[in-house]
């Protein structure tokens, strides 16, 4: 029966899938098979059996593999893994002695040595036609420069992502898929460029895995910041979490409750009951019994003169103990007779003794100093 197997030819490379034809292969095995590029050797990762009935479109889309990989294979595999590396080593030579702004990352192979690739990452376009000369005149073979971006460079190299395991390109991501600032804020996370970025600088990619299960949750949650008529009384919705698959809702009497979303389908839109409309009523007059403020006391005026002691005898009205005494207005209307001033009876002018007391004092300017 035939098989459906998985090859992949690195361990950062995609997953590529190939008929057994007339060999049984197991998982582990190494096989060549055929590609648009040459000859070239995987390793089979998965096998599956293939269906019984099948199309004929679904047999031509899987090409069989030429055979399977022998101790000689293996060998040239490592010679050829030998000659990556003395390749970059001499191609960084070649790149500072050029003085072009490149990062060499990687250097490939082919199993039948008919094409070698060199990776580079650079931030602009490199003019490499004097590093192509160098490398074919020592490799005698099809050379090929390719720029790569960082992500495909922190996958090809491999480093210790922030949760402190190998990074996700690295270790099981085959293909790159978009991740944008607006997933970070679905998700609510800090738009701190230190938390939510990856060795590489850019939008971690982890960002992507959960982003389907917070839209879904979105999808059932109401929006954030917008009142309901519910049955437990009118509530405003704060906050929602995805963890928990809850909402946290602001009650008509300022108190905070924390409901699932399950509940929230069964009492939203409703009227509310008269269990939820008694203990609100009962709340708003607890409220209003325990927010009343004693009224802070005017401050008293000051009186600096026998007049205002006059006006303030003649508007007071209350206790005759805090009225001020006839003997003070007694001694006050002396000293403004010492003065040259004239005393005259309390009971004559009020008016205009009570319009000259509320006038502010107005105060001299002193000359400036010379």
């Amino acid at each position: 029966m035939s098989q459906i197997l998985g090859v992949k030819f690195n361990d950062y490379g995609q997953v590529y899938y190939f008929a057994s034809g007339a060999f049984v292969v197991r998982e582990g095995q190494h096989v060549i098979v055929k590609t648009d590029q040459g000859m070239g050797l995987g390793k089979v990762i998965l096998t599956r059996q293939a269906p019984l009935e099948v199309d004929t479109d679904d047999e031509e889309g899987y090409k069989p593999i030429y055979r399977l990989a022998n101790e000689k294979d293996l060998e040239s595999v490592a010679e050829n893994e030998a000659l990556s590396r003395d390749a970059f080593t001499f191609c960084r030579k070649c790149v500072s002695r050029l003085k072009l702004g490149m990062k060499l990352v990687d250097v490939e192979v082919f199993f039948d040595r008919s094409k070698m690739i060199f990776y580079f990452t650079a931030p602009g376009r490199i003019d490499f036609r004097e590093l192509i000369k160098d490398l074919v005149r020592e490799y005698r073979t099809r050379i090929e420069l390719r720029q790569i971006g960082v992500r495909h460079e922190t996958q090809m190299l491999g480093a210790i992502g922030n949760c402190g395991q190998m990074c996700c390109c690295r270790r099981f991501m085959r293909k790159f898929v978009p991740v944008t600032i607006k997933m970070a804020k679905e998700q609510n996370l800090f738009l701190n460029p230190t938390k939510i970025s990856g060795i590489c600088g850019r939008l971690l990619c982890c960002l992507s895995f959960e982003q389907k299960g917070y839209e879904e949750f979105h999808r059932m949650c109401p929006r954030v910041g917008k009142k309901y008529t519910t049955a437990i009384g009118p509530v405003k919705v704060l906050r929602s979490n995805f963890f928990k698959k809850s909402l946290s809702v602001l009650m008509e009497n300022f108190d905070e409750r924390e409901v699932s979303i399950d509940e929230w389908n069964e009492i939203v839109n409703k009227p509310p009951n008269e269990e939820a409309m008694a203990e609100v009523r009962a709340q708003s007059q607890r409220m209003r019994r325990g927010g009343r403020r004693a009224m802070a006391p005017e401050p008293a005026r000051e009186i600096e003169s026998s007049e205002a002691w006059i006006d303030a005898e003649d508007e007071y009205e209350g206790d005759p103990v805090d009225a001020p005494d006839v003997d003070d207005r007694d001694d006050l209307q002396e000293q403004d007779s010492r003065k040259g001033r004239s005393a005259r009876p309390a009971d004559e002018g009020d008016d205009d003794r009570s319009r000259k007391a509320r006038r502010p004092r107005r105060r001299r300017r002193k000359p400036p100093r010379k």
